[in-house]
C-alpha cells in the first residue's frame, strides 16, 4: 500500500501497539495516542521512521480534537483513524456503581464518539478516509457477563458505527467505516480490567482460542487494504453469534448449566 497516515488510540499496549508496529513496518506514518507517555515512546521506537506521539486522554473531547489537530499539523492529512482505546471491568450488572458505569462508558463508548466527531469533518473535506472502531464479540453475545457495562458500551459502539456508516454512505461514499469485534485476546487487557478478571468456565469450552495482538494487527492490515463494514477476528465468533440470535433462550440455558 502507498504511504499513508494512520491515527491509533490506545497505542501504548495490546492491539493498538501491535497495529502501530505493523503499519510502521509497511512504511506508513503512525500517530500514537494514549495517556502513558513512556509506553508510547517505547512503541514508537519500533513503529518505523515516521511517527508522532500525542499524549491523549480519550475520555476528553478536547484531547481528541487536539489529537486530530497535531496529526494534521505534522502530516497534512489523516487516512485511517482507529478508535481502539478501551478498558474492561469485572463486575456483574447488579453490583455496578454509577461511578463504574461512567468510567467504563467514557473509555469505551464516549471515546469512540469523540474520535468520530473529531476526524469525520476532515474526511468529508477530502472525500475519503477510513474509520475503524474496535468493539468486541461481547457486544453481540453475553459470553462473559462479568464484563457487564463493558459489553453494553461495546454494543453501543456497534450501533453507533452502523448508523454512521449508513449516513456517510448516503452523503460521502468515499469514507469507509468498519467495526471490528475481537474475541479473547492475550494482552494486558485482562490484567488491567477494573476489578480484575474472574476465572470462569465458559472460555475453555467455547472453542474460542485466544488470539495475540499481533494476529489482530494482521487482520486489521487486511481490513485497511480491503475495507468491510464489520468483521469478527476469531473464527469461532460468527457461529456463536448465529446460534445466540437463532435461539437466545437455548444459548443462555447452555451457558448457565
Amino acid at each position: 500500500m502507498d504511504k499513508k497516515v494512520i491515527v491509533v488510540t490506545g497505542a501504548s499496549s495490546g492491539i493498538g501497539a501491535a497495529l502501530c508496529k505493523k503499519m510502521g513496518a509497511q512504511g506508513w506514518c503512525v500517530v500514537l495516542a494514549a495517556r502513558r507517555l513512556a509506553e508510547l515512546e517505547k512503541i514508537a521506537s519500533g513503529s518505523g521512521t515516521c511517527t508522532l506521539i500525542v499524549p491523549t486522554d480519550v475520555t476528553k473531547r478536547s484531547d481528541m480534537d487536539h489529537l486530530k489537530k497535531k496529526s494534521l499539523e505534522k502530516f497534512g492529512r489523516i487516512d485511517v483513524w482507529v478508535n481502539n482505546a478501551g478498558r474492561g471491568i469485572g463486575k456483574r450488572v447488579i453490583d455496578l456503581t454509577e461511578q463504574d458505569l461512567d468510567e467504563i462508558m467514557n473509555v469505551n463508548f464516549k471515546s469512540v464518539f469523540f474520535g468520530i466527531q473529531a476526524v469525520v469533518p476532515h474526511f468529508m473535506e477530502k472525500g475519503s478516509g477510513h474509520i475503524i472502531n474496535i468493539s468486541s464479540f461481547l457486544g453481540r453475545v453475553p459470553f462473559a457477563t462479568f464484563r457487564s457495562v463493558y459489553n453494553a458500551a461495546k454494543s453501543a459502539v456497534n450501533t453507533l458505527t452502523a448508523n454512521l456508516r449508513v449516513d456517510l454512505r448516503r452523503s460521502h461514499p468515499g469514507i469507509k467505516v468498519s467495526l471490528v469485534m475481537p474475541g479473547v485476546v492475550s494482552s494486558e487487557f485482562q490484567k488491567n480490567a477494573l476489578y480484575g478478571t474472574p476465572q470462569v468456565p465458559h472460555f475453555s469450552g467455547s472453542g474460542m482460542k485466544p488470539q495475540t495482538p499481533e494476529e489482530i494487527a494482521d487482520i486489521l492490515f487486511e481490513l485497511i487494504k480491503n475495507p468491510k463494514p464489520e468483521i469478527y477476528t476469531n473464527p469461532a465468533s460468527p457461529d456463536m453469534a448465529r446460534r445466540y440470535y437463532e435461539d437466545v433462550a437455548a444459548f443462555e440455558d447452555n451457558m448457565v448449566k
